[in-house]
């Protein structure tokens, strides 16, 4: 069975906020060694879609941004085995043993929760958010529309997910210049694809609906 090595910096590009890279201060502490988690792929799926998994290998050698390792993980599905020598690269490398100084920053787009349509998710797009004070641990008060939902789909709660605000983030970062404000306030895309502050929302509305 044939296998590659991911490149988690074409990995990150798709998925800015939602897949981690360690930053370059770890990686510029990695010693001979030390261990480095690496993502090793099938060039076939299984049945169950199965292809890919997350192994540790110990550093045994380095040139520059190349590395020589030893296999300490056992696999579930590729034919390797613990010790077997591995050849990879920096972009190869998903995680280290080291605690990475940019975490907080990741913990906020995994951790941070928000509300979002199904609509949102299928078309990739989304033109309205609305942050109500949170209910829950974890939540940020964020509900997030396309603005395409008719009524049935709004009052229907099996419309909506529960999501981590980097999925969101993926779509769209520009957010992130008010994703913080406090509640209560709304925002909306207006014709060139900008977020504009409501500044009338109806709030006795929306509270007492």
């Amino acid at each position: 069975m044939s296998w590659y090595l991911d490149n988690v910096y074409d990995l990150n590009n798709e998925s800015p906020y939602t897949f981690y890279i360690p930053s370059s201060e770890v990686l510029n502490k990695l010693k001979v060694g030390d261990s480095v988690k690496l993502i090793f792929v099938t060039e076939k799926a299984k049945e169950d879609g199965y292809r890919a998994e997350r192994m540790w290998v110990q550093i045994t050698n380095i040139k520059g941004k190349k590395f020589m390792g030893k296999l300490d993980n056992k696999p579930r599905l590729l034919p390797l085995k613990i010790g077997n020598e591995i050849s990879f690269g920096i972009e190869n490398i998903c995680d280290t043993q080291y605690e990475d100084p940019n975490s907080s920053e990741w913990d906020f787009y995994f951790d941070t929760l928000v509300t979002v349509s199904e609509d949102v998710l299928k078309k990739r797009e989304f033109n309205f958010m609305l942050r109500d004070y949170p209910n829950s641990e974890g939540d940020s008060g964020w509900s997030i529309l396309s603005g395409y939902e008719d009524d049935d789909e709004l009052s229907n709660p099996e419309n909506f997910q529960i999501v981590s605000v980097g999925a969101i983030l993926n779509i769209d970062d520009s957010i992130l210049e008010f994703i913080q404000e406090a509640p209560l306030c709304a925002y909306e895309k207006d014709d060139e694809g900008k977020f504009f502050k409501i500044d009338d929302y109806d709030w006795e509305s929306y509270l007492n609906g």
